[in-house]
Parts: structure tokens; sequence; C-alpha cells
């Protein structure tokens, strides 16, 4: 007959920080392969259908999420630079403080990734390479490339992470006495 009240697992030990350097690492190879591939399969502008909601398309992007000041100038190009790259540092200092919060970890692995691949771009070509477009009929989301998958990704384990912690927590205190 099977134990009622089973013996918790000892928790795992934290990941070491270049498990999680290496992940990013991951991400920043398959995003710079993906848009050099796409920058190298597509003219500017042109479309290819995928799916009646899904085309691949190659745009360059300027500015931040959803081209948030993509027509300036061109200081955007560095003060993004600068954001992404004070977020890498802060990130990484996260990851050495945080290694043994697995979920939490995995989050800020995907966006420092994902940040990394941007810069990477901004650095290299004064633009973002993005190449995939959803959309339904007449509207359209802004197109997007795999670092900001990454990035979305980490952002909702992030939210994830937070909503876990916060039950946890509530279950302590109900089961203090």
């Amino acid at each position: 007959m099977p134990d009622a009240h089973p013996t918790p697992r000892a928790p795992m030990p934290p990941a070491p920080l270049w498990v999680w350097l290496g992940g990013a690492l991951a991400v920043v190879i398959l995003d710079q392969i993906s848009k050099i591939g796409f920058d190298r399969w597509l003219d500017y502008a042109e479309r290819v259908a995928v799916l009646p909601f899904f085309d691949f398309t190659l745009l360059y992007n300027r500015g931040a999420a959803f081209s948030f000041l993509a027509g300036q100038q061109g200081w955007q190009r560095w003060f993004f630079t600068a954001i992404a790259v004070v977020a890498i540092v802060l990130i990484i200092h996260l990851l050495r403080r945080h290694s043994g919060q697995t979920l939490f970890c995995a989050a800020l692995m995907l966006i420092l990734g994902g940040a990394a691949g941007n810069v990477i771009d901004r650095v290299l070509y004064g633009h973002v390479i993005d190449f995939i477009l959803l959309y339904w009929n007449n509207w359209f989301f802004p197109a997007f490339n795999v670092a900001d998958i990454a990035i979305t990704f980490g952002a909702i384990l992030l939210v994830l992470d937070e909503i876990l912690r916060m039950r946890r927590e509530r279950r302590e205190r109900r089961a203090q006495p």
C-alpha cells in the first residue's frame, strides 16, 4: 500500500550560471541564423504566404517594439542598444543572485537571449530584422522575429513565476498557526 504521506523530495541544487548563459546563447544563435537566412532569402518587404494568417516577410525595424520611435533620425539605435545592454547586465546579475529559482531563471534566460539577439542587429545593421507576420483579414500584428518570441515567452514565464510565488506564500501563511 502506498504511503499516504510521501517523503518530500530534496530540492534540486541551483543550476550554475553557465547553464543559463548557454541557454541564452542558444536563443541568440537560433535568432541570428534565422535572421540571416530570411535576409538572404527574401527581398525587403517581400511576403511569402505560409498559412491564411501567417506570412514570412522581410522588414527592418529601426525602432523598438511595435516600431516605437522607428521614424526618428537614428539616435534611437544607440538609445535602445544602451537600454538593452543595461538590461543584459541586470539579468546576468539576477541569474547569479537567484540561481535556485528555476522558473525565474528560465524566464530571464529567454529574455537575455532575445535582448542580445536584437542588440546584435542594432549594432551590426542599425535595425532589427523581422520576418514573421501574423494577420487576420485587414488586421496585422507588427512583424517580429525569434528574439521577440523568446522575450515574450520569458515575460510570460516571469508572470507565471510571480503567480506561483504568491500562491506559495498564501499557502504558507494559511499553514502557520
